[in-house]
């Protein structure tokens, strides 16, 4: 099961790599005196000591001998598909090859005024090109036939690696055919399963030793998958992740796995456990859209104690539109109309039919339609939540808003961040600088936090502390970039862009929030986006409670926009969220975001820092803010620009605008 060597076609000494399942370590040579321009070529022929067998499309070679059971099957595809794992790339004609003459065709006389046009001569170019392609293909099927009657092919054995060597010369081409050996041939059957959990390093470990091994597994991260912990404990005895298991068979954690390979005994194990069919005993493969019922709908979510009484405002209120202060508000009603609802309904007072109002509203259930208060007494107009302009436009609402009791913002915060790192363990790279935008969107983990998306609609983020609201929009932002990606593609140009960042929304706690909203009305407090004259938030705007007293310049390096130049992508704790910014920072500076030339006295600095300068400061004091956060080399020469008085230029990169992808 260890990856195959690498495989390659040399022409004019240079070598293409191809990958086949079934041959280890093929190469073709194609001389000089061979002209021919072919793509994805099949061969396949049957090889014996008492029979042959050629086809002018497939060459397949079993030679029976000692082993008995020795195989080489070479394929080159001449279809002109391109097959995972047989694949060969075109190869054009060289300028100096010798070209084949097409057998002669009859051709129309022309008078020599007469002239044809290319869209007319373009079948006889076709047609010319395929008769090279078979003639060279006819070529090596009839080489190969004489060999085999000449008995010019010959086996070399290598005993210590058990391994036979079959070499074909041909002129002009040169074929070795190497077999795969007996642990390469190995079958896998069974199913690889382990259980994990988000950010846990030792399933990291494991998750990066299956990939390198091309080993096919199952992962089972019980932070997306909760109801699965308690079968987990079931199987096992313990909580403690990862847990491997070879079908039913529990193998063990990473200190088990690393002792079974570093013994040699691994491969052992897997011929025992995994020759056979995975039985039904074995953990089960989490379903989209059907694994444990949704967490059994999150214990079925909890009502909201109000429900009853929105429900009865929504069938009982005149909801119409209203010229208000000389602008047309639609789908709106009056409070007083609903204060007498309330009041009827419950029985109770004018005290207590305003304070149920106020609830209502704090509840995001309801708003004024211009924001000035929760709810009070007067001539004072509302609408639904589900009523506001903007909620048609927010990619987490369902054509109706979630009624249920709104979750703890700490639980739905962690939980976002939860499933979100999981995702990136599985369909990320290692270093997060290549996300798989199209595995996410079919992924069970990418529906279950499509889900949780809808809980974010009516969450009170006033019980989250500043760290928590910090690591909580840090994580939003970068969720709802890959959420943008996958729904309306990268951002090209700048229309594009725009779509980007200002109109794919969230309603969270009642209110839009789109990917500048985030970045440059909370994070950065209300500041203005590069090349806009407006603030995100205007005056009196209940967003703002949520923006930092203090701009952190750190957020810019936390942030991914899902663009090549941007940071890579990552998710953040409330515990250690600056912490990890720092470390963010850090990396994105030694990844080639500030480059130094000592001799021009020029300092490359990433494009970040002009757009959102008023954050960083003036260009020394950047300089020196950065130092922070170089290696010791590129440090010691910024001190050295710094420190001697002279003028330092600054220039900047430009920015890549390419998906990570």
């Amino acid at each position: 099961m260890n990856p195959e060597s690498p495989k390659g076609v040399v022409v004019d000494d240079k070598k293409i790599n191809i990958s086949n399942g079934d041959v280890n370590g093929t190469v073709v040579k194609l001389d000089d005196q061979l002209g021919a321009e072919f793509s994805d070529v099949e061969m396949k022929k049957i090889i014996s000591e008492k029979k042959e067998d050629c086809s002018l499309n497939s060459v397949e070679v079993n030679k029976i001998g000692e082993s008995n059971a020795k195989e080489v099957n070479h394929q080159i595809q001449s279809n002109g598909t391109n097959c995972y794992n047989n694949y060969m790339p075109a190869i054009k004609a060289q300028a100096h090859f010798p070209k084949p003459q097409p057998p002669p065709q009859p051709q129309p006389e022309l008078e020599r005024s007469q002239s044809v046009s290319p869209a007319e001569s373009m079948p006889s170019i076709g047609k010319y090109i395929k008769d090279r392609s078979t003639t060279l293909s006819a070529a090596i099927i009839k080489r190969l036939s004489s060999l085999t009657e000449d008995g010019e092919d010959f086996v070399v054995k290598n005993d210590s690696l058990n391994l036979e060597v079959t070499e074909i010369k041909i002129p002009g081409v040169k074929v070795i055919v190497k077999l795969k050996s007996e642990d390469e041939r190995f079958d896998l059957k069974g199913r690889i399963t382990f259980f994990s959990r988000s950010n846990c390093r030792d399933c990291t470990a494991v998750r990066k030793f299956f990939r390198e091994k091309r080993l096919p597994y199952v992962e089972i991260n019980i932070d997306v998958f909760p109801k699965r912990a308690k079968e987990l404990v079931e199987r096992t005895g313990k909580s403690e992740v990862p847990q491997i298991f070879f079908n039913e068979k529990l193998l063990g954690g990473l200190v088990t796995l690393n002792s079974l390979r570093n013994s040699g005994e691994l491969d052992k194990r897997m011929r025992e456990l995994l020759s056979q069919k995975c039985p039904d005993g074995a953990p089960k493969v989490p379903v989209y859209g059907f694994d444990d019922d949704e967490d059994e709908e999150e214990e079925e979510e909890e009502k909201d104690e109000l429900l009853g009484i929105v429900k009865l405002l929504r069938q009982s209120l005149p909801i119409q539109d209203r010229l208000i202060k000389m602008k047309i508000v639609k789908n709106c009603f009056a409070g007083d109309d609903m204060l007498e609802v309330i009041i009827h309904h419950l029985d109770c007072g004018r005290k207590k039919g305003i304070e149920t109002g106020r609830q209502l509203a704090q509840k995001h259930f309801i708003k004024h339609v211009f924001g000035e208060n929760d709810f009070e007494e007067g001539r004072h107009f509302y609408r639904f939540l589900e009523h506001e302009p903007f909620i048609t436009a927010c990619f987490n609402f369902r054509i109706s808003v979630n009624d249920s009791e709104p979750k703890s913002p700490s639980f739905l915060a962690d939980k976002l961040a939860r499933l979100m790192t999981a995702i990136l363990e599985s369909y990320a790279s290692d270093d997060r600088h290549h996300v798989d935008y199209y595995r996410i969107g079919k992924s069970e983990e990418f529906r279950r936090y499509l889900n949780l998306t809808r809980d974010l609609q009516r969450v009170d983020l006033q019980l989250l502390s500043p760290d928590d609201l910090l690591a909580f929009f840090l994580n939003l932002y970068n969720a709802m970039a890959i959420h943008a990606v996958i729904t309306i593609g990268h951002p090209e140009g700048i229309l594009d862009r725009r779509a980007f960042f200002g109109d794919f929304q969230y309603v969270i706690g009642g209110y839009p929030y789109s990917l500048s909203v985030i970045q440059n009305g909370i994070l950065r407090n209300n500041r203005k986006s590069p090349y806009s004259l407006v603030r995100p938030f205007g005056n009196g705007d209940r967003r703002l409670k949520f923006a930092p007293a203090k701009v952190n310049p750190l957020i810019h390096f936390g942030l991914c926009n899902g663009t090549r130049s941007s940071p890579t992508v990552r998710f953040f704790t409330a515990q250690g969220v600056e912490g990890e910014l720092r470390g963010a920072a850090r990396e994105y500076f030694q990844n080639g975001a500030i480059e130094i030339n000592l001799d021009k006295r020029t300092v490359s600095l990433t494009r970040i820092i002009k757009w959102f300068s008023v954050d960083f400061g003036q260009e020394k004091d950047v300089l020196r803010w950065v130092m922070n956060y170089l290696d010791t080399t590129r440090a010691g020469l910024l001190t050295h620009l710094l420190s001697d008085g002279g003028p330092i230029h600054f220039v900047y990169q430009d920015y890549d605008w390419a998906g990570n992808l």
